[in-house]
């Protein structure tokens, strides 16, 4: 494998970002020391504008790009954090949505965890794939038409949608590096039980840097 090939995921970044809800996955993504498969990524981060956005826990964010210029064929997933904005103002919130839609009808994998699950289900894209997220009750009030497709699991994945609940961070990454082929199926089962079960034979199985 190339040493310089690179796969880009995009981080989109807005106002009260819940910071730990895609650490795992970004940071695991952009370190590891070793090659996987698909070759190394970068994590670009997408705003809906160039301006500065302040995380839930107080880090200072600048996008790498904006929204208007972020295209499908150039990711190879967008991802989409919790934030309180995506309850508080959704029409705000709104464009990252419709990015998602487009993403999808392109072929291109769309990873959401907590709040950005009902952004998602008010876009209309959870009323036909597989779902999960916080409590259905929480999506059935944003007025979607997808219940039946609802699933009680930490994660769920669909037709290129990913979709996890607001504590299942390690879950989310897990599904994340699965969707990517970030790491072989033998990696990927040992880097869950490192860092979700505490299971420190587990690092043996673990190349240098994962």
């Amino acid at each position: 494998m190339n040493d310089d090939y690179r796969k880009t995921v995009h981080l989109a970044v807005y106002d009260q970002l819940a910071d730990w809800q895609v650490g795992h996955a970004t940071a695991h993504l952009r370190n590891s020391e070793w090659q996987p498969r698909t070759g190394r990524f970068e994590v670009v981060t997408v705003g809906l504008s160039g301006a500065p956005v302040t995380t839930m826990g107080g880090l200072t964010v600048l996008p790498d790009i904006t929204l208007h210029q972020l295209k499908p064929s150039s990711s190879s997933m967008l991802l989409l954090p919790g934030s309180s904005w995506w309850d508080q103002d959704p029409e705000r919130m709104s464009p990252f949505a419709s990015a998602a839609g487009i993403f999808l009808d392109a072929g291109v994998p769309v990873a959401a965890i907590c709040s950005a699950t009902a952004g998602l289900a008010r876009e209309g894209l959870l009323d036909h794939r597989d779902h999960t997220s916080t409590t259905p009750d929480y999506l059935l009030a944003t007025g979607y038409q997808g219940a039946r497709r609802h699933r009680d699991t930490l994660t769920a994945a669909d037709g290129g949608l990913i979709t996890a609940a607001s504590t299942a961070t390690l879950e989310f990454a897990r599904a994340v590096f699965a969707e990517l082929d970030a790491y072989p199926p033998r990696v990927l089962d040992a880097w869950y039980r490192l860092h979700a079960e505490h299971d420190l034979d587990a690092y043996h199985s673990l190349p240098e840097g994962a």
